[in-house]
């Protein structure tokens, strides 16, 4: 007799099959079906108004692009195979299989209507008592964006460039021009070679306009950062009556720098730097995390490559959440958003900032990690009132959790989930695939918090 179990794959099922029926019943894919048909999506609805043909409906789209970010399946392409592959995904898409145009064109056509149902979700957590904002951990993390680094030119490069691409052109046309056109070698096109060259001219000219608006603006920025250390300086001169020691700041230079850089793929990416002294062409992804349940509540992208800028906008961000969801408390963000002026944004908002001024050593003497700073001088600056802030039993405890909340999610969002590049391109459009990513991530959070 056979140990082994019988092998049959040709014996019918007396009744149809029920996908249902394979899926567990605390399977993340019923999760996230149940979240997402309770959102209010009318303004998606509405703009189907009109068409023709029948349409999938806007959560059965969403559902399949949420668990397939919460699974690592970031493509259109894989999400439509996997409607046929997978017991999951057959579920969410009750049994259809939209193609992958239909799935990518409804990713890029509703990234604004995103924000509000990220926000649906968060009231969602508060209502299943998951989420209650008190004390939020701020970070961001470098994200890979869909182009190269080495299709960046600098200006200085472009202009080069430029020269002698238009050489060629010349010469190709003196070619041209010849009668029996001796000079052409085998195989040669010499309006595609020309039309090409061109072509390239035409992008170059383009992304140097676009430097050059680029520069202006940072001229603007520097010039008004130039005059008011101008102005500070003449007012401490003014007050100790004494010339002002060390040397005058230095004006900035107006126009584009022979380094200014532009990616012809994605023109609104940076180089920045990443991980292992490296670089790479990428998007600077923040995310305000709640420190008792890891939910991201406020995510936001920037072009910037430091965070120092970032604390005003995700404050605004923060204000802007419905009231029911609570009031921060704290804000807890490493030395890279440390400035006086975030210190006192946060206070201005009520809120109890704990932003490392400097960073601290790994080992310090037992004595120091257990022991309360001597008493703060009462002509303290900002700075040092913070640092001393921080090193207080209280301050240390609750900046450790900074480390046990945002860098974790991070940390599964690119290990685990394996998004580490965007797919789309252009700001607006990598801050609603962003959203979408915290999105999926915030669903599955709530699917390990939800009681049993």
């Amino acid at each position: 007799m056979s140990r082994f179990h019988p092998v049959d794959r040709q014996t019918g099922y007396l009744l149809p099959p029920s996908v249902d029926e394979w899926l567990p019943e605390d399977h993340l894919a019923r999760f996230i079906v149940e979240v997402i048909d309770g959102l209010d999506v009318s303004a998606l609805e509405k703009a189907y108004a009109g068409r023709g043909s029948a349409a999938y409906h806007p959560s059965v789209l969403l559902a399949l692009l949420v668990y397939g970010y919460a699974n690592g399946v970031f493509s259109s392409r894989k999400i439509e195979r996997a409607t046929y592959d997978s017991v999951a995904f057959r579920f969410i898409a009750a049994g259809a299989h939209p193609d992958h145009d239909t799935l990518a064109s409804f990713r890029r056509r509703f990234l604004d209507e995103l924000a509000g149902l990220f926000v649906q979700v968060l009231e969602m957590a508060r209502e299943m008592k998951l989420l209650k904002l008190g004390t939020i951990s701020l970070d961001g993390t470098k994200v890979k964006a869909n182009a190269s680094r080495h299709s960046a030119l600098s200006h200085g490069h472009i202009e080069q460039l430029e020269i002698q691409l238009k050489a060629e052109v010349e010469s190709l046309l003196a070619v041209a021009e010849q009668a029996d056109q001796s000079a052409v070698l085998d195989g040669m096109n010499l309006p595609e070679e020309i039309a090409r060259r061109q072509a390239r001219l035409e992008a170059m000219a383009a992304a140097k306009v676009k430097i050059e608006a680029r520069a202006k603006v940072r001229f603007e920025k520097e010039q008004a950062e130039y005059e008011a250390k101008l102005a500070r300086r003449e007012q401490k001169a003014k007050e100790s009556g004494r010339k002002p020691g060390g040397k005058p700041p230095k004006p900035p230079v107006a126009g584009p720098r022979a380094q200014d850089q532009l990616n012809l793929t994605d023109g609104e990416s940076r180089i920045m730097p990443v991980a292992g002294d490296d670089f790479e062409q990428a998007y600077n992804a923040q995310a305000a995390v709640d420190t008792a349940s890891m939910l991201v509540v406020a995510p936001a992208v920037t072009q910037a490559c430091n965070d120092k800028e970032q604390v005003v906008p995700m404050l605004e961000q923060l204000a802007a959440l419905p009231e029911t969801l609570g009031q921060v408390k704290q804000l807890l963000a490493d030395t890279g958003f440390y400035s006086a002026k975030n210190v006192g944004a946060c206070e201005a908002n009520g809120i109890d900032p704990f932003i490392a001024v400097k960073r601290d050593e790994h080992h310090p003497a037992p004595l120091e990690r257990f022991a309360e700073p001597a008493a703060l001088p009462a002509n303290a600056t900002p700075a040092q009132a913070m640092a001393h802030k921080l090193k207080t039993k209280a301050g240390r405890a609750l900046y450790a959790l900074r480390k046990q909340t945002v860098e974790p999610v991070f940390g599964i969002i690119k290990s685990v989930l394996g998004f580490r590049q965007f797919s789309l391109r252009g700001l607006k459009k990598v801050t609603g695939e962003w959203t979408l990513v915290c999105l999926a991530w915030n669903l599955k959070r709530m699917a390990v918090l939800r009681p049993q």
